[in-house]
């Protein structure tokens, strides 16, 4: 079973049931002689339901398996959707297993030009969303929040865009500026997954950040989604490194694991580290194959192309 999960799909789905804690002896995936694997020395992040086959529906039982396999870093799309108490409790796990935690989306708008067409209305709007953030930011210890910013608007210049694309993100900076939540503005590819949508480049994403001027505006840079659109992945993050807080993975085609595609992950990596980067990788993709087989192939896959 291979899936290749739209960012529209993986934003709206439902939360998982949260579960009682389970004891630390007695998940399914042990047995007493199994010792924790090797700690990765990169900051790979999964996220919920990519190893739900070995380690169960419960969250905690899958940041505990995570934990067990060497992940230390862990992202969420859908955590402004859960539960406040489910929020404190993966909080709680996170925090005791020593797992940081990633991206979580603020906002993400599909259908309008809602940032592109801006207005004090739609700003009053966003503002409210990005109070909601910062609450959710402090109960998962979260330092990170992605915003796409909707639709192009046909009718609308491209720079009076821009420009109303950059005040909107202003206002939200300053929302966030205060607790240190960054927002990072994910730019999604045009050609497959996304035509129609404002933000679709490296560059246009670097000269957004820069026009914003504040330190919770920054670059996600999604690799799976700019192999697409640009190309030129050690370039490109060359050129937009300083506005860069946050990386994603997918390889192309396929927006599966590293090596399944035909990104060189293992020079990208060691690109991205030579750069100063000690930040998380969110692997923000599907498995090439289904069940326990495939979640221990996106193990191994990580492990080929994690830092020697």
């Amino acid at each position: 079973m291979s899936l290749r999960p739209t960012r529209r799909q993986i934003v709206q789905a439902a939360p998982l049931v949260a579960a009682g804690l389970a004891s630390r002896s007695v998940f399914a995936w042990e047995t007493p002689t199994t010792m924790p694997a090797k700690k990765f020395k990169l900051k790979f992040a999964p996220h919920f339901g990519m190893f739900r086959n070995s380690a169960g529906d419960d969250p905690v039982d899958q940041l505990k398996f995570a934990a067990d396999q060497g992940f230390h870093a862990w992202e969420d799309n859908g955590m402004m959707g859960r539960s406040v108490a489910e929020q404190e409790r993966i909080g709680k796990a996170m925090h005791d297993l020593g797992i940081a935690f990633g991206v979580f989306v603020a906002h993400a708008e599909w259908e309008k030009p809602m940032y592109a067409t801006g207005g004090a209305e739609t700003r009053k709007q966003l503002l409210g969303v990005m109070k909601q953030a910062v609450e959710t930011a402090k109960r998962v210890n979260a330092k990170w929040c992605t915003v796409v910013p909707g639709l192009y608007d046909l009718r609308l210049n491209h720079d009076y865009q821009t420009a109303n694309v950059i005040d909107c993100l202003k206002a939200m900076s300053e929302v966030c500026e205060p607790s240190g939540l960054v927002m990072v503005l994910e730019a999604l590819n045009h050609r497959r997954d996304h035509p129609g949508l404002f933000l679709h480049t490296t560059p246009q994403a670097y000269m957004i950040c820069k026009s914003v001027g504040s330190p919770s505006c920054k670059v996600l840079m999604d690799l799976y989604h700019m192999q697409i659109e640009e190309g030129n992945l050690i370039p490109n993050i060359d050129m937009a490194y300083s506005e860069i807080s946050y990386f994603q993975i997918g390889d192309n085609p396929g927006r599966n694991e590293p090596g399944t595609g035909e990104v060189n992950w293992k020079n990208v990596f060691a690109h991205i580290a030579s750069k100063g980067y000690d930040g998380i990788l969110g692997m923000e993709h599907g498995n090439s194959v289904g069940g326990k087989e495939g979640e221990q192939k996106v193990i191994a896959a990580y492990r080929a192309c994690d830092l020697a």
